[in-house]
C-alpha cells in the first residue's frame, strides 16, 4: 500500500508573502482543479489540560488573515479541551493532490455577533441540530436525539426564525506556524513552514522530509 508520489514540488520562491495567501491558492487548487470533497474538512487536534490528546474531523468555514474559524457546541469535548487549553492543531489532508497544510495556533471563541451571523446562513435543519445535540455528551438512545429534533421541527417549522443557541458557536485559530507539505518521490517531501515572528512578518524554513 504504497503511492509514488508527484516529481514536482513547492520551492522557497514560489510561496506568497503570508501562509493565509498561500493557503488560498492550495484551497483554490483543491476546490476548484483538483474539484476534492469538502476540500473544508479539517482533522481538528486538541488536549486537554493534562495534555490528553482527542482529533475529530471539522468543517472550516472561514478563513483571512486572523485565522481560521469552525463552529461547534461550546459543551462539546473539542470546545472543553479548548478552555483547558487554548493551543490546537489543524491538519487538512488533501490526499488526492498529495499536500497537507498543517496549522498550529491558538484558539479564541468568536465574538456573539459573528456568531449569529454565521448561524442565519445554516440550513433550517442544521439550526434545529444544534439545539437537539448535546455534543460529546452519553446519551441513551439515537431516539433521544430524534425526538429533541422534532420536538424542535414542530416548534420552529420551515420559515420560522431559529434562536441562535448560547452555548453553540465559532472558534478563531490564529496561526503560530503554517506547514505546507508537498509529497515527492522517494519519500523525498517538501516541507515549507512558515512561523510567525514578533513583528508581525513571517519567517520561512524549510524541514527535512
Amino acid at each position: 500500500m504504497r503511492e509514488q508520489y508527484r516529481a514536482e514540488g513547492i520551492a522557497e520562491t514560489d510561496l506568497a508573502t503570508t501562509p493565509v495567501e498561500q493557503f488560498a491558492r492550495w484551497f483554490k487548487q483543491a476546490a476548484t482543479e483538483a474539484h476534492l470533497f469538502e476540500p473544508n474538512a479539517m482533522v481538528v487536534s486538541t488536549a486537554d489540560a493534562r495534555g490528553r490528546p482527542s482529533s475529530r474531523t471539522v468543517l472550516l468555514k472561514q478563513f483571512d488573515e486572523q485565522g481560521f474559524v469552525f463552529f461547534t457546541n461550546y459543551d462539546s469535548r473539542k470546545a472543553r479541551d479548548l478552555a483547558e487549553n487554548p493551543y490546537v492543531c489543524l491538519l487538512f489532508p488533501w490526499h488526492p493532490m498529495a499536500r497537507q497544510v498543517i496549522v498550529t495556533g491558538l484558539a479564541r471563541r468568536t465574538g456573539r455577533d459573528e456568531t449569529a451571523a454565521y448561524f442565519r446562513t445554516r440550513p433550517h435543519g442544521s439550526q434545529l441540530g444544534a439545539w437537539a445535540s448535546a455534543q460529546s455528551s452519553v446519551i441513551a438512545s439515537r431516539e433521544q436525539v430524534d425526538t429533541a429534533y422534532a420536538d424542535l421541527a414542530a416548534r420552529y417549522p420551515e420559515g420560522e426564525q431559529v434562536p441562535v443557541p448560547p452555548h453553540w458557536g465559532g472558534f478563531r485559530v490564529a496561526p503560530e506556524t503554517v506547514e505546507f507539505w508537498q509529497g515527492r518521490e522517494n519519500r523525498l517531501h517538501d516541507r515549507l513552514r512558515y512561523v510567525a515572528e514578533a513583528d508581525g512578518t513571517w519567517r520561512v524554513e524549510r524541514l527535512s522530509p
